[in-house]
């Protein structure tokens, strides 16, 4: 099976809602094993499925129960193309020293890297862009000394190359470190609900996103029916999903469209990030 990647700049806060609920505190979708944020794949394919033009929608994404209500379940088909949950690869986090600063950790390299045609060696953790600088790095409570960092010359390697030109202050933190850094980061929105009389109405509650400027992946590939089809409608599905990629270079995902939230530039990852799993 063939993987390719698709990567995802936020513009603005993405939201998609999570499983819990605690106190007055809306959270977002989290991996159960790390607690990190992530997008599900269903919230991806629902946006992509919804710009497919109709003509191939159901070629690319399968039908609905809605689309065979008249011709029975047995109608159902299943689409040329899958796509993986999201990813974060890289986070802004705020700095006193440095104004913001992209973290990542191991855990998270080592995820991209599976990905790419020739893995890279991880770097060491507190691996920084920084360190030539010979000065602290101050991550809001935390101190990093000078002495601590470690000089990492090749990190653009670790970004794809649109990304690369934009984001140059670099961090790898432990994986217990980036996780609790990262929870601290979280975009929150304070919402209350207002009466008749633009009175407050009841209490309020906080609703998670994750910020802008965060770097993002995900996989996608053509299913394992699809490709025992014939080669010329193998070629057609893979050009039609990177033309609609191509032509929604900017998308909404997520909740909160009429406040802005969810906008990304989305762009196909070059040919070197494809791996063939024997």
């Amino acid at each position: 099976m063939t993987f390719d990647l698709i990567y995802l700049y936020l513009f603005s806060p993405l939201h998609t809602g999570g499983a819990s609920q605690e106190g007055n505190l809306v959270g977002i979708a989290r991996e159960s094993h790390t607690d990190l944020p992530y997008v599900p794949s269903s919230t991806i394919r629902g946006r992509l499925r919804a710009e497919t033009d109709p003509s191939y929608r159901a070629d690319l994404w399968g039908n609905t129960i809605e689309d065979v209500t008249d011709k029975g379940a047995e109608n159902l088909k299943q689409g040329a193309l899958w796509v993986g949950n999201a990813s974060i690869l890289w986070m802004p986090v705020p700095s006193l020293s440095h104004g913001v600063i992209w973290v990542t950790c191991p855990l998270l390299l080592q995820r991209w890297s599976r990905y790419q045609a020739q893995p890279q060696p991880l770097p060491p953790a507190y691996s920084s862009s920084l360190a030539s600088e010979k000065a602290p790095i101050y991550l809001k409570d935390a101190i990093l000394p000078a002495s601590d960092l470690v000089d990492w010359p090749n990190w653009a390697q670790w970004f794809p190359q649109e990304a690369a030109d934009n984001i140059r202050r670099v961090l790898v933190l432990p994986d217990q470190h980036c996780q609790t850094l990262v929870q601290m980061s979280l975009w929150r929105q304070v919402k209350i609900k207002l009466d008749e009389h633009k009175s407050v109405d009841g209490g309020f509650r906080y609703e998670e996103a994750i910020p802008p400027d965060t770097l993002m992946y995900f996989p996608w590939g053509l299913t394992a029916q699809t490709k025992s089809q014939e080669e010329g409608a193998v070629k057609q599905h893979s050009q039609r999903f990177h033309e609609l990629i191509r032509d929604r270079d900017i998308l909404q995902i997520g909740g909160q469209e009429s406040l802005g939230r969810g906008f990304v530039q989305q762009w196909l990852g070059t040919s070197k990030v494809m791996q063939e799993v024997k």
